[in-house]
Formats: structure tokens, sequence, C-alpha cells
């Protein structure tokens, strides 16, 4: 089954994908984090029996972190279906993930549920449905930690009330490249949204998120992140048409694809920075590389998923020679 980073999503060109996450915990357990290792397990076969038995279960699997590699738990931070919290504290977590990786629900991490979906693209709206479609289920066959004034109840105060988290993850390079990105944050911040690079401050990705959980419904955050986002992906479309027709501009897109397409090593960031000008070439018409091929790419060259693909720990070096092999077989027909 195809993952869904491989598939085109709406504003794919400055829009990498949707995350939409839910924070919910049971009434009769502590928080995972005064639990014991015998606890953890018996409440996460608990949550994962709820889903089991419902119209869910042909499409959920049942992950026990204890039991895989550090390499392919790196992976999946890669991804961006787990954290790296989960993965230090993972001999006694679960994860539950669906075929296509849509669905990941870390269990007894910071909370009994972390309930995530993902999708490509700006589809926010959609993977809320989802999302809130397999709550329903937890809702009706779990006895879910919640008050009537504070809302549900989680491990941190800044997730109380919805436990909702709303992001999108951004490329705005040519907004990157004005300067535009330290004003930009600062009126997200006024508004309720938090913006982070996801990388480095000199990559041209980042994550919007909205920060407020409380006094907002779930639908309205999920609203409100939207709107924004669409206002972001104008000004940095307006910022690349500026670009286009600069020579200089144009000359660095061109080598920056030139040198992915034949380099015989590619150090993490040295990709990163390629492949940035690269999307944004695409974007502008230079070249013709479906967005989903170079998504696929860039999760596949980064550390922990070249391990596993590898089958076996890799010097800094190999990784480099690796990386490199993978950016030209992908890029080598276009």
């Amino acid at each position: 089954m195809d993952k869904w980073y491989i598939a085109q999503g709406k504003n794919s060109d400055v829009v990498l994908s949707s995350r939409i996450r839910l924070a919910r915990n049971l009434e009769d357990a502590p928080f995972p984090s005064r639990m014991s290792g015998d606890l953890r397990r018996t409440v996460s076969r608990k949550i994962f029996a709820a889903l089991k038995n419902s119209e869910l279960a042909g499409d959920l699997n049942l992950l026990d972190m204890s039991q895989m590699k550090d390499a392919e738990a790196q992976a999946l931070v890669e991804k961006h279906l787990i954290t790296s919290q989960f993965v230090n504290g993972r001999e006694n977590g679960a994860l539950i993930l669906s075929n296509d990786e849509t669905v990941s629900i870390m269990l007894c991490e910071e909370d009994h549920i972390r309930l995530q979906v993902m999708r490509s693209g700006q589809d926010l709206m959609e993977a809320y449905r989802e999302a809130d479609k397999i709550d329903d289920v937890l809702l009706k066959r779990l006895k879910i930690a919640f008050d009537d004034k504070l809302g549900f109840l989680t491990s941190s105060p800044t997730d109380l009330g919805t436990g909702l988290k709303a992001s999108v993850l951004l490329h705005i390079p040519a907004l990157v490249a004005r300067g535009q990105v330290g004003r930009l944050s600062a009126m997200v911040n006024k508004l309720g949204l938090s913006m982070k690079p996801v990388y480095s401050d000199k990559d041209a990705f980042y994550y919007l998120s909205n920060q407020i959980t409380m006094g907002i419904t779930e639908k309205s955050a999920v609203e409100n992140l939207s709107a924004i986002c669409d206002q972001i992906v104008k000004q940095e479309r307006a910022a690349r048409e500026d670009l286009k027709d600069l020579d200089a501009f144009e000359d660095r897109v061109y080598r920056a694809f030139g040198t992915l397409k034949m380099a015989r090593k590619l150090t993490s960031s040295e990709f990163l920075s390629l492949i940035s000008l690269v999307r944004l070439g695409v974007s502008l018409g230079y070249f013709e590389v479906p967005y989903e091929t170079i998504n696929a790419l860039m999760i596949g060259v980064q550390r922990g998923n070249l391990t596993v693909r590898a089958g076996a720990d890799l010097e800094a070096q190999e990784r480099d020679k690796l990386r490199a092999s993978i950016t030209r077989e992908a890029l080598g027909k276009y």
C-alpha cells in the first residue's frame, strides 16, 4: 500500500504535509510518567483492544517498541510518525500504525494516547475528520479523562481543553530569502500560532501549528490554522514570482539540480539545501519532478532510513555515498 507522503496533495508546492494530533488519557490510570512498565503494557493492550474490536481493526497494527532496533525507531521519527522522546523511553512503549502510515498512535508516551493523522499537502480538515472518527471509537469504548470546565485532561497543561495540535509542514524558501520569516513568525504568534524550523533555521522548512487548546472548539482551531496557512501560501508564491526571472537565481537552482543528479557523496545538510532549491525550481516550472518523489526522497535519505535500507550501521562517509546514490537514482530520469 502506498504511503501517505507519496500522494499528491493540495498546495504541494508550499505545503508538504498536514498533521492532526489528539492527546487523550484514561480515567483509571496515572499519567505514563508515573506508571510501571507492567502497567504501561497493560494500558497499551487495553487501548489496542478497543480499536481492534471496531470497524478500524483491519488497517491497524500494534508494534512493540521494545523489540524495535534503534535505526527502525529513528526511521519512524524521520517520517514524523513518532517523537524522539518516545524512542528514548520505548522499552515499555507501543505504537499503533496504519498500513499506509497515515494513522499513528503512540501509547503511553507523554499521555496514554497520542493519536496522529497525516495527510499530504494542505489537507488539515480531512486529517481532522479521520482523527475525529478514531477519537469517537475511543470515547465510546474507553473511559477517557474529561472535566466539564477544563476539557480533556492531559499530562501537559498546554494541551488541556481540546488536546488538539494541528500543524502543517511548509516549504518557504522565497520568504526565507527575503528575510521575512522573523516578521511572519511574530505575526502568527499574536494569532495564537507557532512557527518553528523543522531542521535548522538555515533551511526553508517550517512547522506552523496552533498553540491554543482551551476556549476553542477542535474544528475552529483547525479552520483558523488553515486560513493562516492559505495566507502564507499566497505570500510565498508571490515572493517566488519575484525571484523567477533573476538570472543568478535561475543559475543557482539549475546548479543545485545538477549537483544532486551527479554527486557521489552528499551530507545531510548539503542535501537539504540543494533539494530545497530543486523543489523551488519545480514550483517555478524549471523542472518536472513530482513533489511526491521529492517528499519520499527527503525521508528516504535521512540517517535512520538509510541504516534500515542498508541493513547495517554505516559510517558517515558510507551514508553520504548511499544518500547520493539514492538521490541520483530518484532524480536521474528527470
